[in-house]
């Protein structure tokens, strides 16, 4: 198995993608392909001590920052990064490709490259969210900021696919986001959206609230990318801004800095829980590959997580999975509506 590494689009440059590739390939069965600048790539490999025969370097020239227009990786940046990485899928050099970079290029070369997946109309980015019981795909959280109904479905059995291969589950519960519980609900998006999904053959809960999303009462929830990514930036401020208050109020006083070697592991634990890190990364789905888009900020830990879900992926045939179920789901659930 080998995974194509975005080295150099993310925020902290190589270092966390040689490290994360690092982890991965001693952690894992896979081989990592660094796509980058190869004169700085081996000089920060051989800064890093990374001489591991099963992480590999292939060049790619020019690089795609994170304040470029998507747009300028087709007209301009066709030996970019993400381009090459994604080049590399497509002819079968490698089985995924992983970035922590710009994530409109991301996706603009997986679109422009790989292709929409057979009866797929949009792609979109599933991401995971710790809730009580575990976690929870939420999807689209950036892709799309305008759907249809019909968009929204064929979501929900992406993202039913998707639940399967990460959860192990048969018949994941899929909920779709909505403003009260009741099926009268929400937009005329998402009343619409109700009907086909209440129609077709998904194990379909209704509609799920946004207080709901981490108590574990979906697996899979539904959305559309514009309310889905400001849900996933709100909640990574709120994670941020109540670990740093924690510890605010544990430093202010001497009960809390007695308290806190009591308490110390609970908190750890917690944090790792909520960390994005621990997820790694978020698959761009509906194209023709598996494709990873990663936080600009990820650690080590986020992109060996992201390498390791990407082969788990391309292990479990996910693209292929939904390729086969999205046409049959929809023209089921188009018929049962107009009866």
């Amino acid at each position: 198995m080998k995974i194509a590494l975005d080295a150099v689009g993310g925020d902290y440059g190589p270092p966390p993608c040689i490290e994360g590739a690092l982890q991965a390939v001693r952690e894992a069965d896979v081989e990592v392909i660094l796509v980058g600048d190869e004169t700085l790539l081996k000089q920060e490999c051989r800064r890093l001590g990374c001489h591991d025969g099963r992480v590999s370097i292939r060049h790619a020239s020019q690089v795609v920052s994170m304040h470029e227009s998507p747009a300028a990786v087709v007209r301009k940046k066709r030996d970019s990064s993400i381009w090459v990485a994604t080049t590399m899928v497509k002819n079968g050099e490698a089985d995924a490709v992983v970035s922590p970079g710009n994530t409109g290029a991301s996706m603009v070369a997986s679109f422009f490259v790989l292709g929409l997946t057979k009866g797929v109309e949009r792609p979109a980015i599933a991401t995971s969210l710790p809730t009580v019981s575990g976690e929870a795909i939420i999807l689209d959280v950036g892709a799309n900021v305008d759907c249809s109904a019909r968009d929204l479905f064929q979501f929900a059995v992406m993202g039913n696919e998707y639940g399967k291969h990460l959860f192990g589950k048969p018949n994941p519960r899929v909920g779709l986001l909505s403003i009260g519980e009741e099926d009268s609900k929400g937009n005329e998006v998402t009343k619409e959206a109700f009907k086909l999904l209440k129609a077709g053959s998904l194990n379909f809960i209704g509609n799920v609230e946004g207080r709901e999303v981490y108590s574990g009462i979906a697996d899979v929830v539904v959305c559309d990318g514009f309310i889905g990514n400001v849900a996933l930036k709100i909640s990574e401020g709120v994670a941020e801004t109540i670990s740093k208050l924690l510890e605010q109020e544990l430093s202010r006083s001497w009960s809390g800095r007695v308290a806190y070697p009591l308490i110390v592991g609970p908190l750890r634990k917690l944090k790792r829980r909520i960390d994005y890190a621990e997820f790694g990364g978020a698959p761009l789905l509906g194209v023709n590959g598996i494709t990873m888009i990663c936080h600009g900020r990820s650690s080590a830990k986020a992109i060996k997580n992201a390498i390791r879900r990407a082969k788990g992926m391309a292990e479990g045939r996910v693209r292929e999975l939904i390729q086969r179920n999205i046409e049959e789901s929809l023209a089921s659930s188009s018929a049962e509506a107009r009866t």
